[in-house]
Parts: C-alpha cells; sequence; structure tokens
C-alpha cells in the first residue's frame, strides 16, 4: 500500500517490493500469482481497512447515532496514510475501469453507511444531504490548499462535522 500510495499502481512492482521486504522474487511470488493479483489483493486489504473494519469498529462504539458517527469522523481523520491509497486509487480509476467499478461499489457502501447513521436522527431527505456532504467533505477537503482564513483547516472539518451532527441546520 505504501507504494500505491507514494507512486500509484505503476509504483507497485514485484521486484522492488520484493527487494524493500528482504524476500526473493520467487518468494513473492509464493504469495501472488502476478503483479495483477498484487494489485486486486492490496485494493482488496485497503477496502477492509477502510471499510469493513471502520463499520465494525463505528458500530460497536455506541448506541447513539450522532456517537457513532463522532468516531466514525476521528477515525478518518485519523487515516492519513490509507488516505494517500485512497487519492492513488482514485487517480487509478480515471485511468483504469475495472478499478473505477469498484470504487464506484466502495463509495456506494459509504454512502450507505453514512446514510444509515444520519437516517436514524434525521429525515430521509436530510440523511441524504448530511451524508453526501459528509463524504464531500472526507474527500474533498484534502484537496482546497486555500481559503481558511485565520483558521487552520482541522478547525473548519470539525465546524463542519459539528454543523452535520447538529439537531437542526439553521
Amino acid at each position: 500500500m505504501r507504494a500505491l500510495a507514494v507512486g500509484g499502481p505503476e509504483a507497485v512492482r514485484v521486484e522492488a517490493i520484493a527487494k524493500r521486504l528482504g524476500v526473493s522474487k520467487g518468494g513473492f511470488y509464493w504469495h501472488f500469482e502476478d503483479r495483477e493479483a498484487l494489485l486486486a489483493e492490496t485494493f482488496d486489504a485497503w477496502e477492509r481497512a477502510m471499510i469493513d473494519d471502520v463499520i465494525v469498529s463505528v458500530e460497536g462504539a455506541s448506541e447513539d447515532p450522532r456517537a457513532r458517527l463522532r468516531r466514525l469522523f476521528a477515525m478518518a481523520s485519523g487515516a492519513k496514510q490509507l488516505f494517500a491509497v485512497e487519492l492513488a486509487l482514485r487517480d487509478w480509476s480515471r485511468r483504469d475501469r475495472a478499478i473505477a467499478k469498484r470504487l464506484r461499489r466502495v463509495d456506494d457502501r459509504r454512502m450507505e453507511f453514512l446514510r444509515t447513521l444520519f437516517g436514524e436522527f434525521c429525515s430521509e431527505d436530510d440523511a441524504e444531504a448530511r451524508a453526501l456532504l459528509a463524504y464531500t467533505l472526507f474527500i474533498g477537503s484534502y484537496f482546497v490548499a486555500g481559503g481558511r482564513g485565520k483558521r487552520r483547516r482541522a478547525e473548519l472539518v470539525q465546524l463542519a462535522l459539528d454543523r452535520l451532527l447538529a439537531e437542526r441546520w439553521e
């Protein structure tokens, strides 16, 4: 995943990774049939870490949906290394239909999870809007370089998240 995060799929090369891990190419192929299998497993591992593991952790955190959302938001802000992989995958998906299809499935699963959480205390339309805004904030805020005024990025993100969890929007 580190290679993918740093250099995209082109950086995921068997020889370079085997050398970095201190194993032979033959030893590497003991675990993966070919480079495509390595790339597929990398995506699978990232997906498990960023969706399945997150859902299990969030669902077990509390009965209160706002507390579960706070836990989710905290986990998202702490997943900077895995987010670098996410950005590489999103870039890759622009050139590879199979990756784009898998990423759409990831987005759909995440949005459904967010809708479910928000839906526990919002109307259906509100839950849909808040889910989209939360997800857009998660993905998009990393692309915003300026325009923050006197506040740090983390402060603005927290302010936005607080608004998303508010009983009513004003």
